[in-house]
């Protein structure tokens, strides 16, 4: 294509996003939706109208900018799946209803975006991926952390052989201190809503890093730690996990609603180290950081220890869930308007943090007693 037929090619339409629910981590979605270019927010549904038009006045939506109409307003979940203006849905509904509406916005054409965890068990989230691959619709979990060019960078650190060697070992921790409220009344301590509770929450995040460190190899067994901790309900409070690969690599993982703010990644490699205290929300939007030590000893006398860390800073021009949402329209757009077809990597990476779960939680259930890790 010629310079000037390139500089006349129209703009690709922005793609139309339904928000299917109004829970709170929507609201975070909805921002990231009005500042990623090719992206707009074309309909909100609800179980009411009335709450879907509390939740757009709240969240600043404005008309959609492609095709002239106000931004629709849904008082069922069908409605919307039923909207002729909406090329794809952000789910965020409770895990227990992921199955049900994921499939269905799939079988009317409706690519999925779909909050974490994905599902209750694998076996829920293959009907989901049968449902979008049948549909020719894209799939992608809105694990957010994955779209940070942080993420990118760190990959490129470990891969490094001489600086870091082979990753042997991993820690990660998530762990926030929930108030009174949250651990009565939060759907995620509901057994009939989001039954995996802490696990599911947050665990998820540390088993996706610990999976993205090792290039998505899937451990062989997985051992819960002992003790777990859950409300009158059976739901998960606390939790974590051991993990072991048939080459001696080892992870564990812990994530807690009962203890203080903690986002820790630590991965250690035969020459080299590489930390973060901030893995799943940067403490700055702009701007993240990670440390590396590379071929570190003990100094003469064991009176100190080198080279010292080196801090790497990424910046980012749009917040990590709006480069997700930017990354998201990208592959619509390209099934929509040049027939491309799905991105497979982006379910295939869903269902193997899926399948780790779900061994993680049978250990638990099982005592804390060796589960194998089945793909």
């Amino acid at each position: 294509m010629s310079s000037a037929a390139a500089a006349a090619a129209p703009e690709p339409r922005p793609v139309r996003f339904g928000i299917l629910g109004c829970a709170t981590i929507a609201r975070k979605v909805a921002r990231a939706m009005l500042l990623a270019p090719d992206a707009t927010v074309a309909a909100v549904g609800s179980r009411s109208e009335e709450k879907a038009r509390l939740f757009a006045a709240d969240n600043g939506l404005i008309p959609a900018a492609d095709d002239g109409l106000r931004l629709r307003l849904h008082g069922t979940y069908e409605a919307l799946l039923d909207d002729p203006g909406v090329d794809a849905v952000y789910l965020p509904l409770p895990t227990s209803l992921h199955v049900r509406w994921a499939a269905a916005a799939a079988a009317r054409g409706k690519h999925v975006l779909l909050e974490k965890p994905a599902a209750l068990c694998a076996a829920d989230l293959d009907a989901v991926l049968a449902a979008c691959d049948a549909a020719g619709v894209q799939f992608m979990d809105a694990t957010m952390l994955m779209h940070h060019p942080r993420t990118a960078k760190m990959r490129e650190v470990v891969h490094d052989k001489d600086a870091f060697g082979d990753v042997k070992l991993i820690n990660s921790v998530f762990t926030f201190r929930a108030n009174e409220d949250f651990l009565q009344n939060d759907i995620r301590v509901k057994p009939d809503l989001d039954a995996l509770g802490a696990l599911g929450d947050i665990g998820w995040y540390c088993i996706r890093v610990i999976l993205l460190a090792v290039d998505y190899e899937l451990p062989k067994t997985v051992i819960a730690l002992r003790d777990p901790v859950k409300n009158r309900a059976g739901v998960l409070l606390a939790c974590g996990a051991t993990m072991y690969w048939a080459d001696g690599k080892t992870a564990t993982f812990n994530c807690s609603f009962l203890t203080n703010l903690t986002m820790d990644i630590t991965l250690v490699g035969t020459n080299g180290t590489l930390r973060v205290t901030d893995f799943n929300i940067p403490y700055q939007e702009r701007s993240a950081e990670f440390t590396v030590a590379s071929k570190s000893n003990f100094a003469e006398l064991g009176i100190g220890c080198g080279p010292l860390p080196s801090k790497h800073v990424v910046t980012n021009d749009l917040p990590q869930e709006a480069l997700m949402v930017q990354e998201f329209a990208r592959l619509v757009q390209n099934i929509r308007d040049t027939g491309s077809k799905p991105e497979g990597k982006w379910p295939a990476i869903t269902r193997k943090t899926q399948v780790v779960m779900d061994a993680v939680k049978a250990s638990i259930d099982k005592g804390s007693e060796p589960v194998e890790v089945v793909s």
